[in-house]
């Protein structure tokens, strides 16, 4: 048998990496905690791969991710807490649970939207069971990027109804908060307090995406990309002039910015 493309091979090379005799050092000193940051960072390697539409090294950061997993596994399993079969066994048990039009004989989900509500209206129960009592933000994890974050607490409270009804109403508060910031920094406000003002901002920003089905992150990271590769556009246009962005004025890179803007349209 051919144990490349086992997921054995895969446990038994994460067993003999933590050995405590024979493995390696790096390995064996980590713990959750310090294991957790590469965790989040193969995970975001993955979502670019995918917007790179680079599905060479889609494969390979997939398996990155998966030797997270692996990892986490292992170190659970050392501490007597759960294995890898128990994670595998878990998540199958989710997965037919949450679809029961799929795997049972619940019909009338025949759309994604119907899908949506009916998986929220599953874990929604499954708080209940666990947590009765507990806020029903408490299982939102404080770790998230701060965005995907604020999407994730408001949809929840959407759940019980608070919430803005529409997108328009959202741009209104929108401007409020803008409007927040100017008089902040009118009245001299600590800048403690602009912080907090920006923060709320942030928050309705995440709100508006919310209710236009926008992935802020992505978005995000798309409006990143554009001004790199407008700003490129403004460098390389003035050196081919013999400058830099050091000898232009604001002006003339505003009229290149517009410049690039017009050959991407």
């Amino acid at each position: 048998m051919d144990t490349n493309n086992d997921i054995a091979a895969l446990l038994d090379i994460m067993r003999t990496l933590r050995d405590r005799e024979h493995g390696c050092p790096w390995d064996i000193e980590q713990d959750f905690a310090t294991i957790a940051p590469y965790t989040i960072e193969e995970a975001y390697e993955v979502a670019g791969a995918i917007e790179d539409q680079d599905f060479a090294s889609l494969r390979d950061e997939l398996g990155d991710l998966l030797f997270q997993v692996v990892f986490h596994a292992q170190m659970a399993d050392e501490r007597g807490l759960f294995d890898f079969n128990d994670v595998v066994a878990g998540v199958v048990d989710k997965m037919v649970r949450r679809h029961p039009h799929v795997f049972g004989d619940l019909a009338g989900i025949d759309t994604a939207d119907a899908q949506v509500t009916a998986w929220e209206e599953h874990k929604k129960k499954e708080r209940a069971a666990k947590t009765s009592g507990a806020s029903l933000l408490d299982d939102v994890p404080r770790a998230l990027p701060a965005l995907l974050r604020a999407v994730k607490l408001q949809k929840r409270a959407s759940t019980v109804g608070f919430d803005w009804d529409s997108a328009p109403r959202v741009v209104e508060k929108l401007a409020e908060e803008a409007q927040e910031i100017v008089e902040a920094q009118g009245a001299g406000a600590s800048q403690e307090k602009i912080v907090e003002e920006v923060g709320d901002l942030l928050f309705v920003v995440a709100n508006l995406a919310r209710h236009l089905r926008v992935d802020p992150e992505a978005a995000l990271r798309a409006a990143n990309e554009k001004f790199s590769r407008r700003f490129r556009f403004i460098e390389q246009a003035l050196s081919e002039q013999g400058r830099t962005t050091a000898d232009a004025s604001l002006d003339e890179m505003e009229a290149l910015w517009q410049q690039a803007k017009l050959n991407e349209s």
